[in-house]
């Protein structure tokens, strides 16, 4: 029995074009809840490993260099991440970004398995045990972390958290990117775009 199509992602190949639920390989997730693209992680050791790990790094503000990939001759920052998918332009985008608090704790659902990522799993794949850098910045630290002070929000898909971590911490990252009026993409999204970027 074939997938039925998702009342809110479609799969995107590398290439822009929308695919059916079974088709693959895709590399992107179309979001027409929120107008977006999501960036879908690998296995496969190219840039979009779901297994990198990223310092938050963002406009020289941040930690640089404090994560773990193979593709930058020093450690890995999310600003890194972000500057290569956009000279790859993936899926057609140049406009890739870390996703605001909101948009990344959109994908929030209930697993559909226990023990699985609170994520559509069988759209967003490779999702770690582990934290997912977002946007937001300045954050108040707390706990073991408090004398760092300030520090930016992750989310925690395996418990559906959202947590206030150093700059300097190795985490995962999905990037996003908005859809334009004029990307041809933006006629399958919906007009509810009920969270916007801030």
């Amino acid at each position: 029995m074939q997938p039925t199509p998702h009342a809110r992602y479609t799969k995107i190949a590398a290439n822009g074009v929308p695919l059916t639920p079974w088709q693959g390989p895709w590399a992107c997730v179309l979001d027409r809840k929120l107008n977006v693209l999501w960036e879908v992680k690998t296995d496969n050791e190219s840039i979009h490993d779901g297994y990198w790990t990223y310092s938050w790094f963002l406009h020289e503000k941040g930690q640089e260099n404090f994560g773990d990939c193979y593709f930058e001759s020093q450690r890995c920052d999310t600003q890194d991440l972000i500057e290569r998918t956009n000279i790859q332009t993936l899926c057609g985008q140049n406009n890739w970004r870390l996703p605001t608090e909101q948009e990344l704790a959109s994908l929030i659902q209930s697993p559909s398995r226990p023990g699985r990522a609170h994520i559509a799993d069988d759209y967003f794949s490779y999702i770690n045990q582990g934290d997912y850098w977002t946007s937001q910045s300045d954050s108040r630290l707390s706990r073991q972390f408090k004398h760092l002070k300030l520090g930016a929000k992750a989310i925690n898909f395996h418990s559906g958290t959202v947590n206030a971590l150093p700059y300097r911490n190795a985490a995962f990252v999905i990037l996003v990117s908005s859809l334009t009026k004029t990307h041809p993409l933006s006629q399958f999204s919906s007009r509810d775009n009920s969270i916007k970027q801030k």
